[in-house]
């Protein structure tokens, strides 16, 4: 049912943005306000390629342009129009303010663009393109100018072959046994980033055959390129070490390869005490032995056990010096979560050396401890599709529970929301929660001697008791759970998450007369809507190789499966048990029975340092089966929401074309969800983000037995259930914490009763219904 009523207030609101918007984009029509006399704004700069050059993009060659003509937001000078909008000659606000968030107007120059030239060369040149030439062309129209930079790229040169000349015969061993692995092949292209790659390459792999002092500068290329028709040969050039004697004589020795001597772990190290007064700090430390490492202290009573600290350890005596060994203790021991700084220092010991093998490291282990318990009360303002809450969280932490860097999560949250019911009555809800979390940084499972596996992916375990109290309008809940798992990295960008026991108890002890007469009526909610329990395994592969340090495009993906009441239906058909209501009880609890997957994947795609296009397709599916009807409330999908598809509330979208009506409050659920988003990101002025949207998809119910109209998945009607919105939105972004407003319009909505489900086709674009505001913290995805 579709109610059309206006609203001045969102109207008033939309209209004075469209306005204001408007007048910027009008004012950044004229960008030229400020430019001087006898100067020109750059306009634009164009990058032609001669011919096709698939190896390099224009992307690429943007990074050399010494200078970039004012930003765009969606074809717009936005941040010049701001700028253009202040009085030059007043200092008062607003006028210094909009200079401050603007953009000044980028003169275009002509010294510049000859570097930009020559830079742009230069980088082709590095990628193999010897001959290439660079020529640019300056047009110049009414106080503008734009720059064409004309690129003959020519014929790249290719490796023909690679040689090597090393010194040292050691060392060529060990990378000639190794040559399968090189990043340089014959007939590639000539490029220096690959030739860095190599060096970088053959630097990990000699440091960790023992050579401790080798570095990429030991290692050079000399070029040929006489040798054929736009070919080359390489050499790969490594000199033997060069060390100065006492009469200032450089001679050329073999590079040293170094075993480690002792290693000294310093569990809860000083870092003032040693750099004040550093004889008197190490001289008051006692030394005990642990299985060959030395543990220095002033108390063998150590913050963490030293076997725990030790299976963090790669760094072993009596073994040759390896650099990956050095990286994965640093990693181990930081994921303890106990010391605040981890520093491993090396130490040539004097007189080792009298022959070629002797050469021998004395390893330090600083490990400076973090403080350890800590209480946090957070305060939370929700919004949830415009329901306005907020929430308080009593937080305790201790980072080492049983001295072997058990973490213990203790929380205490109380909340309220307030639920707005269509006919604009204000309904509260309230919840309240504990919770108690206990990771263990090591793979417990009995009978399994787990040890290869620790060293290998660094596992934790984790126990969680938690209960939870919630009163709705129409319904009181409580949840209690207890929960078992395990979690490890398996490469630097693949985590996996097992709960092999996961049980939920879900009692309803209070249900609304009207509503509860709603489930006598609706069998598939009747089913949704009761006390049930959830015994669950469940298993989560995410994969994301985001590099934090680096603005590049990544992807993330996240796998989940869940299984529930296998193992309960089981043991209960051994048993021969009779079923109570034609389904099986435990404790009084009819037990769920259901498979469940779903899979998120999102595609984040840069276009500068600032912008970004974000891609994001969902696809989930739960099925009932044997002991269970439907799938339980809590593990139903739902459409719409600020993570969603934002011109829906929360519960208000589908499922399929299904129309609830004139309902109270919206909880619409289901048991296959696909959605699908596409978002523009860019950046504003100050802490402001922009965005667009779109977004699309729907929820669905996978049996037949559901009485709701339409709300059945069937492959041939399934795209007309599509729904699609669009919107804009804002983003605060304070570093530590974004927080978001988003406007979505409904532009498809599955369910109008009508052939035609297209919202502007109606001639009526209501703002009450058609416009969804959401408030949120984060990134909906």
């Amino acid at each position: 049912m579709r109610i059309y009523a206006s609203n001045k207030n969102i109207s008033a609101i939309y209209s004075r943005y469209i306005i204001g918007l408007s007048f910027i984009v009008l004012v950044s029509c004229n960008p030229t306000k400020y430019i001087p006399e006898n100067k020109t704004l750059l306009d634009k700069n164009s990058i032609h390629f001669d011919q096709k050059t698939k190896s390099i993009s224009k992307n690429e060659l943007k990074d050399y342009l010494k200078q970039k003509p004012n930003k765009k937001v969606l074809g717009f000078r936005f941040h010049l129009g701001l700028y253009n909008l202040s009085n030059q000659e007043k200092e008062k606000w607003p006028h210094k303010w909009l200079r401050t968030i603007g953009e000044e107007p980028v003169i275009f120059d002509e010294f510049q663009t000859d570097k930009s030239s020559k830079d742009i060369k230069s980088f082709l040149v590095h990628k193999g393109y010897f001959n290439a030439s660079v020529n640019d062309t300056i047009f110049f129209k009414k106080k503008k100018a734009q720059v064409l930079f004309q690129i003959r790229s020519g014929i790249p040169f290719k490796i023909r072959k690679l040689n090597y000349q090393i010194e040292d015969m050691a060392v060529a061993k060990i990378i000639l046994a190794d040559t399968i692995s090189s990043v340089i092949r014959t007939e590639q292209k000539y490029d220096v980033d690959i030739l860095q790659q190599e060096r970088l390459r053959i630097e990990r792999l000699i440091r960790n055959n023992g050579y401790y002092n080798f570095s990429k500068d030991n290692i050079s290329f000399q070029a040929d390129s006489t040798v054929d028709d736009h070919q080359l040969d390489l050499t790969l050039i490594i000199d033997k070490f060069r060390i100065q004697t006492a009469s200032n004589q450089i001679l050329k020795v073999p590079h040293r390869k170094y075993k480690i001597n002792n290693v000294f772990i310093y569990p809860g190290f000083d870092q003032q005490s040693a750099l004040t007064d550093p004889g008197k700090y190490y001289q008051d430390l006692d030394t005990f032995n642990y299985d060959g490492f030395n543990i220095m202290g002033r108390d063998s009573n150590f913050l963490v056990k030293s076997k725990r600290i030790l299976q963090s350890n790669y760094i072993i005596g009596g073994q040759y010096y390896d650099q990956t060994d050095v990286e994965q203790t640093r990693l181990h021991l930081t994921s303890l979560d106990v010391y605040r700084s981890i520093n491993i220092n090396f130490k040539e010991v004097e007189n080792a050396g009298k022959q070629e093998d002797d050469y021998l490291l004395d390893c330090h282990i600083q490990l400076i401890p973090i403080t350890l318990q800590s209480y946090t009360i957070e305060l939370e303002g929700t919004n949830s599709a415009g329901n306005l809450g907020g929430a308080v969280n009593l937080l305790y932490k201790h980072r080492n529970l049983f001295r072997g860097s058990e973490v213990l999560d203790l929380k205490l949250k109380g909340a309220f929301e307030t639920l707005t019911e269509k006919s604009g009555t204000l309904q509260n809800t309230f919840e309240l929660g504990t919770e108690a979390k206990v990771n263990f940084p090591k793979f417990l499972f009995p009978f399994l001697d787990a040890e290869r596996f620790i060293k290998k992916y660094n596992p934790e375990t984790f126990l969680l008791l938690a209960y939870n109290y919630q009163k709705r309008p129409v319904f009181t809940r409580t949840i209690a759970n207890i929960s078992f798992g395990y979690h490890w990295q398996s490469s630097k960008y693949s985590t996996h998450i097992v709960n092999p026991l996961e049980i939920n108890a879900v009692n309803l002890p209070v249900i609304d007369p009207g509503f509860a007469q709603k489930l006598d009526t609706t069998t598939y909610l009747a089913y949704s809507y009761k006390d049930v329990l959830i015994t669950a395994l469940n298993y989560s592969y995410i994969y994301n190789n985001q590099n934090i340090k680096k603005v590049s495009d990544f992807i993330f993906f996240r796998l989940n499966m869940e299984s529930a009441g296998n193992s309960l239906s089981g043991l209960l058909n051994l048993s021969s048990r009779e079923k109570e209501n034609e389904n099986y009880s435990i404790l009084g609890l009819e037990y769920a029975q259901y498979l469940k997957g779903d899979i998120d994947f999102r595609y984040h795609h840069f276009i500068n340092k600032t912008d970004q296009l974000v891609y994001r397709a969902f696809l989930g599916l739960g099925y009932p089966y044997g002991n269970s009807q439907a799938m339980p409330f809590e593990k139903q999908y739902f459409g719409g929401g600020s993570n969603g598809i934002r011109a829906w509330h929360v519960r208000e979208l589908g499922p399929g074309s299904y129309d609830p009506g004139d309902v109270t409050f919206y909880n619409q659920t289901a048991d296959i969800k696909f959605e699908t988003n596409l978002e523009y990101r860019f950046k504003l002025f100050w802490v402001l983000e922009g965005a667009l949207f779109l977004d699309a998809g729907n929820i669905w119910a996978i049996r037949q037995e559901d009485e709701r109209p339409g709300s059945v998945f069937q492959w041939d009607k399934f795209y007309n259930d599509i729904a699609l919105g669009t919107g804009f939105g804002a983003r605060f972004d304070f570093s530590f914490f974004i927080f978001r407003l988003d406007l979505g319009m409904k532009l498809k909505d599955p369910s109008i009763n009508d052939s035609n489900k297209w919202i502007m086709n109606n001639g009526v674009v209501n703002f009450k219904d058609d416009f969804t505001l959401h408030l949120g913290i984060g990134y909906p995805f």
